[in-house]
């Protein structure tokens, strides 16, 4: 055991959400360590980002080394199951016209490029160091690690922030994590060389086609390769009866315009992944000396690409609170009363589209987009991730639900049959069998 090492804040977790934190208080001149079990570049899901995160990588100082890795990406293409043509939209469309584009990347390209970052604003950065304890008093937290080669090392900290993602080291230890209920789903995913792309500058265009058991993703990525992915619910991935490649395969061939785009592309490495548990929330975000960002707080269906976005934007309000928390103590209870507001903004507004949007109400607006009451540009503000623009972006996407319950109304026996319909789909179906990353058989 190594002696005990000081630091004002210590942040576990090097993907978006961590390296964001620890760049910004690094630059700030504070001492700061940042902790990543795993070694860049390590694989992770979640590639396609939105115009929202276009300013963000600015004030960071890392735009330039971004759109070196990125795929331009200008909009969303809808696949509907049960039409002969495609809605297609555009970020410009938007209440800001300049919220216009952003990348597809290879996250494993993206999380070092920010890691590295991070250590170049003079965080300390260690990699292969998993976090074993966290131990809070009222001054601070006693934490401790143990790197692969099997070191302990200890610090005393004044602020920890817990970026963990999905494995939520803090929400765990305090048993704050709640599973959403409303929003039960499983994925499968790869990658696959040779697929068949949009034209153009649609080219680089996120996918979302839909299926009968859920909806899939097609990411086209810089390097020619193009990331599929099926979203589906629990009872369907519970009754796979084949090998987890073969299982997938079938699935895709549920979508017959996705089935036709790959029937002649090849699956990289022959590697095929599963997942579950998909969404959750944390009860609370904040502490006297501690701080949940990014997957580690909440997480949401990866529908609209808000992942990244929420990541390093609760990052960059969370590194005004951590300031507050270490300079001025006595304003912490009102900037944590903020935060806490302000983190749920994002989750709520894409929450409400991704629980209706295997509704035909929605489908049928999302394609057919109408501008009426300039609901469309709300509608483009939230898919661009501009969800902080203010009152006009509100009140649009509020005039949307107010339209959608209008027809739900006036179609009430096809609300009530989709109602029922997703209330079947979301039952539980126990732990996912195998629920991490798994080569294809």
């Amino acid at each position: 055991m190594q002696p005990e090492e000081n630091c004002d804040v210590l942040v576990v977790g090097g993907g978006p959400a961590g390296s964001t934190i620890a760049a910004l208080l690094a630059r700030e001149g504070r001492q700061v360590v940042l902790l990543e079990k795993e070694h860049h570049p390590r694989f992770h899901i979640g590639e396609s980002l939105l115009p929202g995160n276009v300013a963000l990588f600015d004030q960071l100082g890392v735009r330039d080394e971004v759109e070196k890795i990125g795929m331009p990406k200008y909009g969303i293409e809808f696949v509907p199951p049960d039409l002969d043509y495609c809605s297609y939209v555009d970020f410009a469309e938007g209440w800001d016209p300049s919220k216009s584009s952003a990348w597809q990347v290879r996250r494993s390209e993206l999380d070092e490029l920010l890691f590295r970052h991070a250590a170049r604003s003079g965080a300390q950065a260690l990699e292969g160091a998993k976090v074993t304890q966290v131990a809070f008093d009222k001054e601070g937290a006693n934490v401790e690690a143990r790197l692969d080669s099997g070191e302990a090392r200890r610090w005393r900290a004044r602020f920890v922030v817990d970026a963990t993602g999905r494995d939520t080291l803090l929400a765990n230890q305090f048993k704050c994590k709640q599973k959403n209920k409303a929003h039960n789903s499983t994925a499968l995913f790869g990658h696959f060389r040779g697929a068949r792309r949009l034209q153009g500058k649609r080219e680089g265009n996120i996918s979302i086609c839909w299926f009968e058991h859920g909806w899939f993703w097609f990411i086209p990525l810089a390097d020619g390769t193009t990331s599929v992915g099926a979203v589906c619910w629990a009872y369907y991935l519970k009754a796979r009866d084949k090998p987890l490649k073969d299982y997938f395969f079938d699935t895709i061939a549920l979508c017959p315009e996705l089935h036709d785009r790959l029937k002649h592309a090849t699956l990289v490495d022959d590697q095929v992944h599963a997942t579950g548990n998909f969404s959750y929330s944390s009860t609370h975000a904040t502490g006297e000396r501690y701080l949940m960002v990014g997957d580690a707080f909440t997480f949401i269906d990866p529908m609209f690409s808000s992942g990244v976005f929420l990541a390093m934007q609760s990052a960059f309000d969370g590194a005004q609170l951590v300031a507050t928390a270490l300079d001025e103590p006595k304003r912490l209870p009102a900037a944590r009363a903020a935060f806490e507001k302000r983190v749920r903004v994002g989750p709520r507004d894409y929450s409400w589209f991704i629980y209706r949007v295997t509704n035909p109400t929605i489908r049928d607006m999302f394609m057919h987009p109408q501008n009426v009451f300039k609901v469309k540009q709300g509608l483009m503000s939230l898919l661009a991730a501009d969800i902080h623009h203010g009152p006009a972006y509100r009140a649009s996407l509020t005039m949307f639900k107010f339209l959608y319950y209008v027809v739900s109304v006036t179609n009430w026996r096809r609300t009530y049959a989709g109602w029922k319909r997703h209330r079947f789909n979301i039952r539980d179906m126990g732990p996912l069998k195998g629920e991490t990353v798994m080569k294809a058989e």
